[in-house]
């Protein structure tokens, strides 16, 4: 998914008659390279996976390929949690942001090796590490740019943002092409160049981040705080020891696992993780009422964000491959790369943000603005939609015609302004409803929620694209039942949820 936690005033136009620091730049092209690279690699990865061994594939199954998917993407996300306590505590961002570059590049490299699957999931393994180091260390360091807050720091991170879905967008015409076009390991080692430019600009420029990230929290330490550091690194090498092992245990053959059974064991996993998370935040966290009803409004968006993101998140799985088998491509005597369909929601996110931003402002001016929650359910049923444009284009399909583009870009305009009503707000409104001791930790049940969802995807995806490709209708609109249910029954519980977040809506 493309970010679009986009503050709501002032639009990207109004931004650029303010100064900003140059920092904000050196971190602008550090995460549109590295989006770039993401971007680039997740929209080949379903492909290369179930291509054939003699096509430089790994001849895995749908089912198996989008379960590692989601496998795949749920780890970025749970990692990110790790990454900026690592930040935080022993290195600092800056820092953390550097080496998780330099671990991203070494990852698509290593999947570029055309050696068979270990070092291909290696590298996938590799990427999720640095990722989860990066990517939210260089969004915090972009809040510590502004310190004074205001429309400034608003403005900024409005360009930030446009930075990360220009990279989202190049990146499949460039790494999908080489890799549907020359081979799949050139579109890997081309993602893999691309985060080297986005270190060697980040390493040329990084003087102008000044003391912005550049310490652990905090950086004056006393002995006690020596002492929770050296603590920290040692958990950090137990961890590390702990994957190498399991790593050394897999490739021996000790360790196999079916890799559908694990996402379907981590999904219920990490629900458990949730709820007892949640249990114990209601028990013994000392709330008042008050507080109370706000945690019970974070887990509510916690529940609406797994539903999206199930069904978004199908972008890189089940709609990937529904583009490269059943979607008529040809231009003229040409076919375009099933990939490019992966830049669609990026450049629909740099159009219609702006637009959305306005449309809150315009409607709270007039005392019109939607309550959270109804911009939840207005997100869901968004999705459902996009899902039930998918169910007419899969009975073409399995007609044995193949659809036109029409119906997979007019699904992935439908998704991303439910992205728009969705993501930001919710992540806006976890952050004013937490109570103040608990305001990381419920970001962190937001991240699980995505997380969760994510896994959710890689199940959905190897049901839709697996042996009964049949029931692929059917399976689509399961999810329109879902999505669209969830959203209306939001809209008839308005007044109740309402209550739950008080003045925050």
């Amino acid at each position: 998914m493309s970010e679009t936690t986009v503050p709501e005033t002032p639009s990207p136009v109004d931004s650029v008659k303010m100064k900003h620091p140059r920092g904000l730049y050196t971190l602008f092209f550090t995460e549109m390279w590295e989006r770039f690279s993401y971007y680039g690699m997740r929209g080949i990865l379903v492909f290369a996976m179930v291509a054939t061994v003699a096509d430089n594939g790994l001849g895995l199954s749908n089912a198996d390929a989008t379960a590692i998917y989601g496998l795949y993407t749920a780890f970025v996300y749970l990692l990110a949690l790790a990454g900026g306590w690592i930040a935080d505590n022993l290195m600092g961002a800056q820092r953390t942001v550097f080496w998780g570059g330099c671990i991203i590049a070494l990852g698509h490299f290593t999947m570029a090796m055309p050696f068979g699957p270990f070092p291909f999931y290696l590298g996938m393994l590799f990427i999720v590490i640095g990722t989860g180091l990066l990517k939210p260390n260089v969004s915090t360091m972009v809040g510590g740019l502004y310190p004074e807050g205001g429309a400034r720091r608003d403005a900024g991170f409005s360009i930030y943002y446009m930075g990360i879905n220009l990279g989202a967008f190049v990146a499949p015409f460039v790494c999908g092409t080489l890799g549907e076009k020359v081979g799949w390991h050139w579109g890997f080692g081309a993602a893999g160049v691309g985060m080297v430019f986005g270190l060697v600009q980040y390493q040329l420029t990084r003087h102008h981040l000044g003391d912005v990230g550049k310490f652990p929290r905090p950086s004056e330490r006393s002995p006690e705080q020596n002492r929770k550091t050296r603590r920290g690194w040692m958990l950090l090498g137990v961890a590390v020891a702990v994957l190498v092992l399991l790593v050394a245990l897999i490739k021996t053959g000790i360790i196999t696992f079916d890799p559908y059974e694990v996402a379907a064991v981590g999904s219920w996993i990490l629900m458990g993780i949730v709820v007892l998370f949640f249990a114990a935040v209601y028990a013994f966290g000392k709330l008042n009422r008050e507080e109370k009803l706000h945690v019970g409004g974070i887990m509510l968006f916690c529940v609406a964000a797994a539903i999206f993101w199930a069904g978004f998140e199908q972008a890189g799985s089940s709609f990937n491959l529904f583009a490269k088998n059943y979607t008529d491509r040809m231009i003229f005597s040409w076919q375009m790369p099933a990939s490019w369909f992966q830049s669609l929601n990026a450049i629909f996110i740099i159009l219609l943000a702006p637009f959305f931003a306005a449309l809150w402002v315009r409607l709270a001016r007039k005392n019109l603005n939607p309550s959270l929650p109804l911009k939840l359910a207005l997100g869901l049923i968004q999705l459902g939609l996009g899902f039930l444009v998918m169910v007419f284009a899969a009975k073409v399909a399995l007609a044995g015609h193949k659809v036109w583009p029409t119906w997979l870009v007019l699904t992935y305009l439908l998704h991303t302004t439910g992205e728009l009503c969705l993501s930001p707000i919710g992540l806006s409104a976890v952050t004013k409803l937490s109570p103040k001791r608990f305001v990381g930790q419920m970001m962190g049940t937001w991240f699980m929620g995505a997380a969760l969802g994510n896994l959710f995807a890689g199940l959905l995806a190897a049901q839709v694209t697996g042996h009964n490709i049949e029931d692929m209708p059917h399976n689509f609109l399961l999810v329109v039942a879902v999505s669209v249910g969830s959203g209306v029954l939001m809209i008839i519980c308005l007044k109740p949820l309402k209550k739950l977040m008080g003045k925050v809506v």
